[in-house]
C-alpha cells in the first residue's frame, strides 16, 4: 500500500532523486512553427500545460506571460509568447474540447494569457489543485505534490530567470518542460489512487523516506 502525506515535509525534498523531463524539446519562435506544433498537439487526447513569466524585481513593474509549455509524455513545445503572442492556432488548442489540458494554478495562468489575448476561453481542463484534495492532500505546489506522490525532486532553480532572454538556456528549457510533463504524471497517479484506493494517508509530521 502506498503511503502519501497530507502535508509533505519540505525539508525532505533535497533527499529525493531529481526528476527531469527526458523527451524532445521544441522551442517555438514563429507562427509557422506554432501552427505545425499545434497540428500535432491537436491529435493528442491529453497534454500538460504551464506558463512562465519574466520576474519583476521593482515595485509596480509587471511583465506579460513569456512562455507557454505544452507537453506530452515524449515531447514538450515551448511557445515563446513574448515574441508571437497567442496566435489563433494556440487559442484553438486551449479552447479545444477534444484535448484535455492538465495543469496547476490554471486560473492564474489563464488570467495572464488573457493579457495577451482577450476573450480566451480555455475548455476541457484539469486543475491539479482541485484534484489533489480528492485523496486528502493539502499541499498545492507542484514540487511538493511530485515529491509526495511520485518520490522525485523538481528543482525550481530556474523559476526566477529571465524568460524573455534572446535564447532560452538548456536549463530553462528543461525546467519549463519538466513542469508541464509532471502535470500529466500527477494526474495519472491521483486517478490511479482514487480508482484502487490502495493508499494510506499519513497525517502526522513524522515522515520517513527510505
Amino acid at each position: 500500500m502506498q503511503k502519501i502525506y497530507k502535508k509533505f515535509d519540505k525539508s525532505k525534498l533535497s533527499t529525493l532523486p531529481r526528476a527531469q523531463f527526458g523527451g524532445k524539446i521544441v522551442v517555438i519562435n514563429g507562427d509557422a512553427d506554432a501552427k505545425k506544433a499545434v497540428d500535432y498537439l491537436m491529435r493528442q487526447t491529453r497534454v500538460g500545460i504551464d506558463t512562465e513569466t519574466r520576474p519583476s524585481f521593482r515595485k509596480g513593474e509587471m511583465h506579460g506571460v513569456a512562455l507557454l509549455q505544452v507537453a506530452t509524455y515524449k515531447e514538450c513545445f515551448l511557445f515563446r509568447l513574448n515574441r508571437i503572442g497567442v496566435p489563433d492556432c494556440v487559442a484553438s488548442l486551449l479552447e479545444s474540447e477534444d484535448v484535455c489540458k492538465v495543469g496547476l494554478s490554471l486560473t492564474d495562468d489563464f488570467i495572464m494569457l488573457r493579457h495577451r489575448r482577450k476573450n480566451l476561453a480555455p475548455k476541457n481542463v484539469v486543475e491539479l489543485q482541485k484534484l489533489a484534495p480528492t485523496v486528502g492532500i493539502e499541499d498545492m505546489s507542484l514540487q511538493k505534490l511530485y515529491a509526495n506522490l511520485l518520490g522525485g525532486y523538481i528543482s525550481k532553480r530556474q523559476q526566477l530567470t529571465n524568460w524573455e532572454t534572446d535564447s532560452l538556456t538548456q536549463a530553462q528549457q528543461l525546467y519549463a518542460s519538466t513542469d508541464a510533463w509532471a502535470c500529466l504524471q500527477l494526474e495519472d497517479e491521483i486517478e490511479k489512487l482514487k480508482s484502487t484506493g490502495d493508499y494510506e494517508l499519513i497525517e502526522e509530521n513524522d515522515q520517513h523516506i527510505s
